[in-house]
């Protein structure tokens, strides 16, 4: 496992020091649209998310980006490209931190004043270096890499080092599984920087899902990772809760039920198939971090299902509710059905 890493705050938000990993997402509306962005925060933040970004292009958009900061639940980072003036601004605008790409900043600013403004106001800077905007030296010794990838982190923090300044977390990511995934382990060997974790241009559903959780689960079990992001094409709404999905799955932090089921056989007696999803939005509206499972028959429940904390097992026609394995009621399968969502919001009202 990897050391501690050292601790930052985001605005309220504490996050590495052995923190838990902090759930982030980024909005992906017009600025302008300042009440859809504000009431897509607060969907967010209903949902788990901790951290929000923005992307702020123009310096025209900065009216709106302060007046949503304004009215944000969740501490927000300015995403910041081509245009490091803008830095000044959005932290002057309230925002909680910025994240900035070395590969097109350039290498030629002035970073002191910068820096103090970010000491000053308490903000803190991502290092977010991509597969895909790689600065000409990195390429140029490693070509795309994971070394590549490293160094160019390695070069902004001891820039940023040089400066005397230490709030600020890093991101080594590609579109590759495994270029990510050995980039974040090289790094994380030589630095005790925090480290936010991600893919890059994962893609769409289920895909982008699928790599995400190959690269970010396998990091996440080797204690790689202070913040995480699930990239995909679709909306940030669907990235909080495949983030706490991944999350749950690991037993590293768990919101709402987890769900497991068998896959279903020719032993199956009840067609759950159609009723779990129907289910699910009502489980999953549950603050309650226990395992709920749905056998199909005797062979997988209860006994193959006894780690779940309450489930039901089906079999010749029946069902069977059972609790740490052992059976407590049984019955039809609508009525059992029913009876398990009753149960389950009254362990929501009363966890004890």
């Amino acid at each position: 496992m990897r050391p501690l890493t050292r601790l930052l705050r985001v605005g309220g938000v504490e996050l590495g020091a052995g923190r838990p990993v902090r759930v982030q997402t980024m909005g992906n509306l017009p600025l302008t649209e300042v009440g859809a962005n504000i009431a897509q925060i607060e969907r967010c933040a209903a949902l788990g998310c901790e951290i929000f970004r923005l992307a702020l292009p123009d310096d025209f958009l900065l009216p709106f980006f302060g007046e949503i900061i304004a009215h944000s639940p969740l501490p927000v980072i300015a995403d910041i490209h081509f245009h490091p003036s803008l830095l000044r601004k959005a932290l002057e605008a309230g925002a909680a931190g910025a994240r900035i790409n070395p590969g097109n900043v350039g290498s030629s600013t002035d970073w002191s004043e910068t820096v103090r403004l970010f000491e000053d106001l308490g903000a803190v800077m991502r290092i977010g270096v991509n597969g895909g905007s790689l600065n000409k030296e990195a390429l140029k010794l490693h070509g795309h890499t994971a070394e590549a990838l490293v160094a160019s982190a390695q070069e902004w923090s001891n820039r940023l080092y040089d400066l005397g300044f230490y709030r600020f977390k890093v991101s080594l990511k590609s579109s590759d599984v495994r270029t990510t995934v050995q980039a974040y382990r090289l790094f994380s060997k030589v630095s005790d920087i925090p480290l936010h974790i991600g893919l890059t241009e994962a893609g769409p559903l289920p895909e982008g899902l699928i790599k995400s959780s190959a690269a970010l689960g396998t990091l996440l079990l080797e204690g790689i990772g202070d913040t995480l992001r699930i990239s995909l094409t679709a909306p940030p709404e669907e990235e909080v809760k495949a983030a706490w999905e991944l999350l749950s799955s690991l037993n590293l932090r768990r919101r709402w039920p987890e769900v497991i089921s068998c896959p279903l056989c020719a032993r199956s007696s009840y067609p759950f198939t159609e009723l779990l999803p129907k289910l699910l939005p009502r489980i999953k509206s549950l603050s309650l971090p226990i395992k709920v499972a749905f056998m199909g028959c005797e062979v997988n429940g209860p006994g193959e299902a006894r780690e779940a904390d309450i489930g039901l097992a089906f079999s010749k026609g029946k069902a069977f509710l059972f609790r740490k394995g052992e059976i407590v009621e049984r019955g039809d399968p609508e009525p059992m059905v029913e009876r398990l969502l009753q149960v389950l919001e009254e362990m929501a009202r009363d966890p004890s």
